[in-house]
């Protein structure tokens, strides 16, 4: 336990639930539907509505072994090759065999597949996949789908949740472990202010933290908060250098920041070409899948031949999809990029690679457990050992509805057994950390685009720890109180949390001395696995220093709970 917490006003209200969930995406839901049909009081947290998480927006669709002729022992060989050996490969398998039922089970709960005219599921290729198995809705709307379904069953159930909340920190007892979290409602919210909800055991599924850079496939609310608030409460993080870049997001020109709109790998899947501005396929002969080989390796490909030819971007080209494909196979792709002046129909679609999926997280092991007591975590904020150092597509919705649905196994059988009892929120007097200004935001951004973005190097990165430290300086040099002292407020709660996480990692990519999966060295182009096919894991020491370790091997040690501080795996 570090006893560091955000700057903020004690709690003005408090409930109380054997679970609370934090977020509302796949992950989240899942965990919290199948909590309360177990019969645990399960509470639901989440930064705004109910459905405005990343879970809306995945437009290819869900991978599982559902087609004729496939099998999860397929599944787990390309997941394992995308994730250039550093996956779990017990995760992985738990993943592939358990994912096709658990789909079914998403079917039951409401979700609506597209299907053929024999009523099979319908099934596309996206990136690294040899087998069609992705199974989408609407199109391209398939996370839109999922969400719905859910959100629907959450409020049939009569699950209480609260909206337009953030999550500010971990409440645990005296020896640091779970006991509920505290948080700010907003505005719109059903109660004013900063409140705690009090439980038996937490699920962090918060999603990414896409929004430390400064263009993102990640909805506003990415900001890291599951992952800052993990590290402030004492838990390890592991991998965070892996920062998936998705290589086809749509390219709105050089000073356009935020939210980017994403176009689906779906689109490569089914017949898509990357072109140069001279309609070169600059990805045949790269890879013996060309524009569908894993996403680190088509971005790659994509930054070198913008390298080479000066350009800002490449072109995907669909015009021979023809208008009825496009306005029925990717309506909302379609709707996005007509919105912004472009139709796929008639001209090649310009893009570029954007932050896109976090592949490191939260540590967890294969029952979600972290190594806090009593803290989960499931999602894209957590680190199951699935993706390894690049996840393999359309693999991020399987993984939040497995490791979900695990986790609320644990949860109501330990609940059952005793074995997370209530505990009173206590211990020592906690450290607060300093507020950065709102401002900050925007620097942080800008700062983690040029040195710890696609491509990277020792100068660039060390630019970039440098930055970020002077950030946190210029912070910590204010006292609480003091007159230029940040507010607390949400702004400065998000600033506070994507320049702790932007800081782990950038710690962990200047200790990775290597190329591996989405991490790219330029000054170390090659993968080394005799010194680096291992796990990096980080934790704050109680000072709020950045403590970097080394797991040895290439397997995730177990998830020990940690009530006292130790040092993190390895040091090196």
């Amino acid at each position: 336990m570090t006893g560091i917490r955000l700057t903020a006003p004690d709690p003005g209200w408090a409930i109380d639930a054997d679970v609370v969930v934090v977020g509302s995406g796949v992950a989240g839901l899942t965990a919290a539907l199948r909590c309360s049909a177990a019969g645990a009081r399960t509470v639901v947290v989440t930064k705004a509505r109910l459905d405005d998480g990343s879970t809306r927006w995945a437009q290819g669709g869900i991978a599982a072994a559902l087609g004729e002729g496939d099998t999860p022992e397929q599944h787990l060989d390309d997941t394992l090759v995308a994730g250039a050996g550093l996956c779990d490969e017990d995760a992985v398998r738990l993943l592939v065999t358990e994912g096709p039922a658990a789909v079914r089970r998403l079917i039951a709960t409401g979700a609506t597949f597209d299907t053929g005219a024999d009523g099979e599921i319908l099934l596309t290729r996206e990136g690294g996949h040899h087998r069609r198995r992705i199974a989408h809705a609407g199109g391209d709307a398939t996370g839109a789908e999922i969400s719905r379904a859910l959100v629907k069953a959450v409020h049939e159930t009569g699950i209480e949740t609260i909206e337009d909340a953030l999550v500010l920190d971990l409440l645990t007892d005296g020896a640091g472990r779970a006991a509920g979290v505290t948080l700010h409602v907003m505005g719109q919210g059903q109660r004013d202010g900063v409140g705690a909800v009090h439980a038996r055991a937490v699920v962090l599924a918060t999603g990414g933290m896409g929004q430390v850079f400064s263009s993102t496939t990640n909805p506003a609310v990415s900001t890291g908060d599951g992952v800052a608030l993990a590290l402030r409460a004492g838990a390890e993080v592991s991998d965070l250098e892996f920062v998936q870049f998705h290589p086809t997001v749509l390219w709105l020109g050089p000073d356009a920041e935020g939210q980017q709109p994403l176009v689906s790998e779906a689109v490569r899947g089914e017949g898509a070409h990357l072109v140069d501005a001279d309609g070169v396929r600059f990805m045949v002969g790269q890879h013996e899948l060309a524009e569908l080989a894993p996403r680190d390796i088509v971005a790659k490909g994509i930054m070198r031949r913008m390298r080479e030819t000066g350009a800002e971007h490449m072109y995907l080209d669909a015009r021979h999809f023809g208008r009825r494909m496009w306005e029925e196979r990717f309506p909302t792709i379609l709707a996005a990029c007509r919105a912004h002046g472009i139709d796929p129909v008639t001209e090649p679609v310009p893009v570029a690679p954007a932050a896109h999926y976090a592949s490191g997280g939260v540590r967890t092991d294969l029952h979600g457990r972290t190594t806090v007591e009593g803290l989960y975590a499931c999602g894209e904020v957590a680190c199951t050992g699935v993706h390894g150092a690049n996840r393999l597509a359309s693999n991020s919705l399987l993984e939040g509805l497995v490791f979900a649905e695990r986790i609320a196994d644990d949860v109501t059988a330990r609940l059952v057994g005793g074995d997370l009892p209530a505990r009173p929120a206590g211990g020592p007097a906690p450290h607060t950390c300093p507020l950065p200004a709102p401002d900050t935001r925007h620097e942080i951004q800008r700062t983690m685009t040029a040195g710890a973005g696609v491509l990277r190097s020792a100068r660039s990165l060390e630019r970039a720890a440098a930055g970020l430290d002077a950030l946190h300086e210029r912070a910590a040099r204010e006292p609480e109180g003091g007159a230029r002292a940040a507010e607390p407020c949400v702004e400065t709660w998000e600033a506070a949390n994507l320049l702790l996480v932007a800081r782990a990692l950038v710690a962990a990519a200047r200790r990775r001395e290597e190329t591996r999966g989405c991490h790219w060295r330029e000054d170390r182009p090659d993968r080394d696995d005799a010194a680096w096919r291992r796990h990096l894991l980080l934790r704050l020491d109680g000072d709020g220093t950045l403590v970097v370790g080394s797991t040895g091997t290439h397997a995730l040690p177990p998830a020990t709970h940690r009530t006292t501080p130790g040092s993190a795996g390895t040091p090196q």
